[in-house]
């Protein structure tokens, strides 16, 4: 009897052609049928965006065995929604898989992230899902140092699954990789955000930067601690953003 191959569904906000998606996919096309539904352009920093004001179109750009990849005009969020709704028909995915995303999205990035927000998108819909990136913006980025610890976790997700409204955020270091370390999410903030840019006389435009300050940097438990230490990261993700501990306190107040 046929052993069916367990569904994996792919997508980042870096694009389709996307050295990180693309190494991601040769990394874990072994562990089953991989569909990839991606941007057809850069989509970084756009977090949990859908596309509310256009419509969204997709297009098959290659089909091999057990390989699939679109290109999505829309977010990373809608290459998901789209994914569940139409392109999979009708089937679950076992697993999604974000990244690899060039540029690290530990600690408080992960709001901000088009990587992570693919994730939350599937882990809404009760999937279990993984996102992966890297220290690194190089476009040219060596990710082969990656590849075994990506497929152990997904290996490894496949086969247990996640809890309930939990997702992975994982990242790794640009440099040799010592091992795998289960994090917290660091605690800080970004300063030194704007960086002026004047054009034609005109000095109120603006390109975003910004410097990360850990506010824990000694605290070794956080996924910040484990990069800078050579680890990579491995931070359990949950979407139900509710401060279960001041409900108590609050409902006195009303």
């Amino acid at each position: 009897m046929e052993v069916k191959r367990p569904l994996i569904l792919v997508s980042n906000d870096d694009g389709y052609l996307a050295k990180g998606i693309n190494d991601l996919i040769s990394f874990i096309r072994p562990l089953g049928e991989v569909v990839v539904v991606a941007p057809d352009s850069a989509r970084s920093g756009s977090g949990c965006a859908i596309t509310a004001n256009l419509p969204v179109h997709y297009q098959l750009v290659e089909k091999d065995i057990d390989l699939s990849i679109y290109k999505c005009t829309g977010t990373p969020t809608d290459c998901v929604k789209l994914s569940l709704h139409t392109i999979l028909n009708g089937r679950k995915p076992d697993v999604i898989v974000s990244g690899i995303n060039h540029g690290d999205n530990s600690a408080t990035n992960v709001h901000y992230s088009g990587t992570m927000g693919v994730v939350i998108e599937g882990c809404l819909n009760g999937i279990p899902s993984i996102g992966f990136s890297i220290c690194s913006h190089n476009p040219d980025v060596d990710f082969a140092n990656t590849q075994p610890f990506i497929v152990d976790i997904v290996k490894k997700v496949i086969e247990k699954g996640l809890p309930t409204a939990t997702c992975l955020n994982v990242n790794f270091p640009n440099e040799e990789i010592i091992g795998l370390k289960v994090c917290e999410q660091a605690k800080g903030y970004w300063t030194q955000e704007w960086e002026p840019c004047p054009r034609k006389g005109d000095e109120n435009y603006f390109w975003l930067t910004g410097k990360f300050v850990d506010i824990e940097p000694e605290n070794a438990n956080n996924d910040r601690w484990a990069l800078h230490h050579g680890y990579g990261a491995i931070t359990p993700i949950q979407v139900d953003l509710t401060n279960h501990t001041f409900i108590k306190e609050l409902s006195n107040w009303f």
